[in-house]
């Protein structure tokens, strides 16, 4: 049996818990600052002391594959972990894996995060889709299938994404801007939201000249160590504010291991995250 649409339960989500994501990135810096080694040890220590803090309170966690990868099977197996331990706290857990191929091969990316009975199962999963918005079929069926979410990447803050992402094809629109049409294809008529999201990045400034209207969700990375502020959100996303995720990642996961200091950091962002909405 599926899931309710991930878009229904994301936008549950943010109207009860407030409209926040907070990463799980157990980068080896970050390790080292909560006093911690970068192994197996202190990976698990790190998981499970934000999926403690947070997974009651926020309405999104999203773990970083990578940093759980590089540890090989040990590190999947507390990513495997921290997913169940947090979708059972009663937060939306997005995989950032940012999968993307063609073909049989898409098929078991999507099969490894999106597929119900899956030990790495999640809500969502962010997916690149540069080699072509069609080679995301795959992930698109199952997660429909599922009652799960994907997350791709359309307009992302970091400088080198602008060659790929504001190119102009033949037919004058850019690549970014057809990507956010093909997420727009995807969630007509659902209600409350679709269930296929964008990643936009909060620091880009004025996208006015984009339709970010695509009734999905926008994750939006950038909010506090990268620069944007709440207040910059309805600047950059304008009439689509009220369907923002915004992720803190460091801004949050500095203040740990003090399980109370990472709570009062995410309760602040979420709050000053509303405010701002709720204002635009």
């Amino acid at each position: 049996m599926s899931l309710e649409p991930f878009g229904a339960r994301l936008r549950r989500a943010m109207d009860e818990r407030g409209p926040l994501c907070v990463g799980i990135d157990p980068h080896a810096s970050l390790l080292a600052d909560w006093g911690l080694g970068d192994d197996i040890a202190g990976l698990e220590r790190f998981s499970r002391t934000v999926v403690e803090a947070l997974a009651e309170r926020v309405a999104v966690l999203k773990p970083q594959s990578a940093f759980f990868e590089r540890f090989g099977s040990r590190g999947i197996a507390v990513l495997e972990k921290s997913v169940e331990q947090a979708r059972a706290a009663g937060a939306l857990v997005v995989m950032d894996a940012k999968r993307g191929d063609i073909g049989s091969t898409m098929a078991a990316y999507a099969e490894t995060f999106l597929r119900k009975d899956a030990p790495l199962f999640s809500d969502a999963l962010t997916v690149s889709p540069y080699l072509g918005y069609g080679s995301l079929r795959p992930a698109v069926e199952l997660a429909r299938e599922s009652g799960a979410g994907l997350f791709v990447l359309a307009l992302t803050s970091n400088p080198e994404g602008g060659e790929v992402q504001h190119a102009v094809r033949a037919d004058g629109r850019s690549v970014g801007a057809t990507m956010l049409g093909h997420l727009a294809a995807e969630n007509a008529d659902e209600r409350p939201l679709g269930s296929f999201g964008a990643v936009v990045g909060a620091t880009l400034g004025d996208l006015s000249s984009y339709d970010l209207d695509i009734n999905g969700p926008l994750l939006a990375p950038g909010i506090g160590a990268q620069g944007a502020t709440a207040a910059d959100l309805a600047g950059v996303f304008g009439s689509a504010v009220r369907n923002v995720v915004p992720n803190v990642s460091r801004g949050v996961l500095r203040h740990g291991p003090d399980v109370m200091a990472l709570r009062e950091s995410a309760e602040g962002f979420a709050e000053e995250i509303r405010a701002a909405v709720a204002a635009a």
